[in-house]
């Protein structure tokens, strides 16, 4: 199932929707270039494409790490971004307030795994008419986001996303259950796995979030072999030199190679 937005290209062919982009926006440069190189792939294959990037990191474990380059300013550069290749956009937000800022620049709004209950939030992000994507949190079961749509159903919204991005597993690592996913396709809404936030390794010594970015190839082949609509994953030119979750991106030479494999799974199952 793909979400019917009006710019998203190639929701006629039967495959699985990428979600992709830098954790954050940078600068205002490297978006555009990302964005283009992601873009120009997705045509080749003809998967359906949206640009993802923070506006702001809300969420780093050390308060000195980056949190973006001011709120305005990395939202009008995603909305540059979505308008120069006529693709839909998406972005995470953390307060009510937030919700109706960003919707005024993106196409879908992210509510992140940790903010899955707040009532608030996602009543205020419904009330927007934009698509919602919630992220399932790593303390909560596939079952139990029955209730995350509830709320935004109960604002007349019904254009809802679901992503799956780990469980909890200690303190200092993520497992990935796949019957979240085919309980997820229960409530007959586009579902997701995040491949990126799903290899994370949170909780440190040195207060820097790890990553397993060898494994995202395993992890997003199994993803489309149990039945995603959509695949969600950072990437970057130099994950190494990014300002945010590089330990666990995907480097951007190495995305075509990845998703002409995935398109190869997605085909052998339909």
């Amino acid at each position: 199932m793909i979400p019917n937005i009006a710019k998203l290209k190639y929701s006629d062919k039967n495959n699985f929707f990428l979600i992709a982009g830098p954790c954050v926006i940078e600068n205002t440069e490297n978006p555009f270039e990302i964005a283009e190189r992601i873009n120009n792939i997705c045509d080749k294959l003809a998967i359906p494409f949206i640009f993802k990037a923070s506006y702001r990191k809300a969420n780093r474990t050390k308060v000195d790490s980056f949190r973006g380059i001011g709120d305005i300013k990395a939202l009008k550069t995603i909305k540059k971004v979505g308008k120069k290749f006529n693709i839909p956009t998406i972005t995470d937000v953390h307060t009510e307030s937030e919700a109706i800022t960003a919707a005024e620049y993106v196409d879908i709004i992210q509510i992140p795994a940790f903010l899955c209950r707040q009532t608030n939030l996602l009543i205020a992000a419904a009330k927007t008419k934009k698509w919602i994507n919630i992220k399932k949190g790593q303390f909560v079961s596939a079952e139990s986001m029955k209730f995350a749509i509830e709320k935004v159903k109960y604002s007349n919204n019904e254009k809802i996303m679901l992503t799956e991005r780990g469980n909890m597993f200690g303190y200092n690592d993520l497992i990935v259950d796949f019957c979240n996913i085919t309980e997820m396709k229960k409530f007959d809404i586009p579902v997701i796995l995040d491949i990126t936030h799903s290899l994370q390794q949170p909780n440190q010594p040195d207060g820097v979030t790890g990553g397993n970015p060898e494994m995202i190839e395993t992890l997003a082949k199994a993803g489309i072999a149990t039945g995603v609509d959509g695949i969600f994953l950072e990437t970057h030119p130099n994950p190494a030199e990014a300002k945010s979750d590089g330990a666990n991106m995907l480097q951007l030479d190495l995305l075509e190679d990845l998703l002409e494999k995935l398109v190869k799974v997605r085909n052998s199952i339909l």
